[in-house]
């Protein structure tokens, strides 16, 4: 990368707008702890030492469905924190403290200038219900008892509004990350109805909570999600789509196809990352900022993340793409 790269948070904002950038722009949710200790003394300082315009942060006063402990080790899809209404009624529940917030904001390293840090959710609608009840289970009260179903989703998601709203009050931060699992390798995770009924309206409502404060949303979902793609872009509203998998749709076709409506966030898929050669990498990376160079509303990156076994000469590859074009 040029040593002299300064960041500039506007140029992301302009790729969320669909607009063309002036160069550039680079993308993660999350690298990994090799990568950190690499580049910089945190994870932050790594961002923006790599060429990010920001970057992402998890802090939360939150108290919601989650695996912990030795139940982490064992958990599968039938793993459930509640078995009935009663449970539900006997858990925990907290609203987000402000105060906690704006300690834990006043807390995190100083930007670079130009930098903003980017947030994220600490737990999801979708993801919480099935931690609360476990995914099969899931599956048939959606049918049994759809009231039980829509009760926890709102007890989740009224929260999770509150964070979004709280992070994105913050003028450290420039933008949200809603991060949440939609889909399977075939089809969502529930009927599309079903993910209508429960999971969507939530979604609009913190994607109005984060756009009250002028600051963009990106939607982190993987999986097959596509068939709610109309929900994504026309109801809910997100203005970036990131997670992208080619044996479900490459990202090039999914630029081709919805980059008028939502830009494309990442997409180089993190098992092409981890299997070809440096050389093959970088070849897809020009060809995607070759192929968004006019119309922009495209940032480069990988289709998820980038774990521990992806190479660091393969990652970087992808990275020197965008670093010869500044």
């Amino acid at each position: 990368m040029k040593k002299d790269f300064r960041p500039d948070f506007e140029q992301l904002l302009k790729v969320l707008c669909r607009e063309r950038p002036d160069r550039p722009v680079q993308f993660e949710f999350y690298m990994n702890r090799r990568i950190y200790e690499k580049f910089g003394t945190t994870s932050y300082e790594a961002f923006f030492r790599l060429g990010y315009d920001y970057a992402t942060v998890g802090i939360h006063d939150l108290c919601l469905p989650t695996i912990q402990g030795e139940r982490q080790k064992s958990v599968s899809q039938n793993s459930a924190m509640f078995e009935n209404r009663k449970d539900f009624e006997a858990f925990s529940w907290r609203d987000p403290d402000p105060e906690v917030y704006k300690q834990k904001t006043a807390d995190l390293p100083t930007l670079p200038v130009g930098g903003k840090y980017i947030g994220c959710q600490p737990q999801s609608v979708l993801g919480g219900l099935v931690t609360a009840f476990g995914y099969e289970n899931l599956c048939l009260l959606c049918y049994d008892d759809p009231e039980l179903v829509a009760d926890v989703a709102e007890a989740i998601g009224k929260r999770l509004i509150m964070h979004a709203d709280m992070i994105a009050s913050q003028d450290c931060f420039g933008a949200m990350i809603l991060n949440d699992d939609w889909g399977f390798n075939a089809q969502t995770r529930l009927a599309p109805e079903q993910m209508r009924q429960f999971i969507i309206p939530w979604y609009v409502k913190m994607v109005e909570a984060v756009h009250s404060h002028g600051k963009p949303t990106i939607l982190h979902s993987c999986g097959n999600m596509w068939s709610l793609i109309d929900d994504i872009c026309d109801v809910c509203k997100f203005d970036g789509k990131h997670s992208y998998e080619d044996k479900i749709l490459p990202v090039e076709e999914a630029y081709r196809k919805y980059s008028s409506r939502i830009a494309i966030v990442g997409g180089i898929d993190v098992d092409f990352l981890s299997r070809k050669t440096p050389r093959e990498i970088k070849a897809r990376a020009d060809a995607l900022l070759e192929m968004s160079r006019e119309k922009g509303a495209y940032v480069l990156g990988s289709g998820n993340s980038i774990p521990e076994f992806v190479p660091d000469e393969n990652y970087l590859a992808m990275l020197s793409a965008a670093w010869e074009r500044r």
